[in-house]
């Protein structure tokens, strides 16, 4: 089984420069050779990304579409692994959760969730953003209809043939909800097995956060309804 783990980048040059080899040592300790890095950067490269990607032996390849759904369904279209591992490129997920959720994905589950809001989950996020998040995501699992404590999160394992079979429409960070669904709808919901695994969310390394509030709160609610939708007919 091949893996493929991706990392969607907007400038983070000084932070895939720690991140790309932590990630390689530890899934070559659990997985062995048979892995992929793919960095998704922006259309136009802003920094150093492709030389690190060079330096690193990772896969460098740009957005065609915009947004942070765009970088996602590249990643998705590039990888040639059995399982897809996503991770922010920042910092804030640590690598170190991986073979934790390896475990879990190797168990026979279609997503692995690292979670910062099941039992033994941590984030350091302000109180104001950990309250917005927690209404999110329980007004989500409902529209979902699904037990998943973090549904906002990217980092997760996916199944390689269940996600690249998924059409997805979302622009913004709502892309990860819509994934959620689109797998329940394609699996059925007595089959969809996701299992989540408590990490600690901590601040980006370098740079600034990239996430606007308004475009953040619009794309959400929009998708709340065109998802309502799609359960509802599906």
């Amino acid at each position: 089984m091949k893996l493929s783990v991706v990392l969607l980048a907007y400038k983070e040059e000084e932070n895939l420069r720690i991140i790309i080899p932590k990630v390689k040592s530890i899934v070559e300790k659990i997985h062995g050779s048979d892995y992929e890095v793919i960095v998704v950067d922006t259309p136009t490269t802003l920094d150093d990304t492709p030389s690190v990607c060079k330096e690193f032996n990772a896969i460098y390849v740009n957005q065609t579409e915009p947004g942070f759904g765009g970088a996602y369904r590249k990643g998705i279209a590039t990888a040639s692994g059995d399982a897809l591992l996503y991770l922010d490129s920042d910092g804030s997920h640590n690598p170190d959760y991986i073979p934790a959720m390896y475990e879990k994905y190797m168990d026979g589950n279609d997503l692995v969730i690292g979670s910062r809001y099941t039992k033994g989950g941590t984030t350091v996020d302000a109180k104001s953003s950990q309250i917005m998040s927690h209404i999110l995501n329980f007004i989500f699992r409902i529209v979902l209809g699904v037990k998943i404590k973090d549904v906002s999160t990217n980092f997760r394992i996916y199944r390689a043939d269940v996600i690249k079979d998924l059409s997805l429409t979302s622009v913004n960070y709502d892309v990860l909800e819509e994934i959620i669904l689109l797998m329940k709808n394609k699996l059925g919901k007595k089959n969809f097995r996701y299992e989540e695994v408590p990490i600690h969310f901590t601040k980006r390394m370098f740079g600034e956060s990239k996430r606007r509030l308004l475009p953040f709160i619009i794309s959400y609610i929009k998708t709340l309804f065109r998802l309502t939708f799609i359960r509802i007919r599906g």
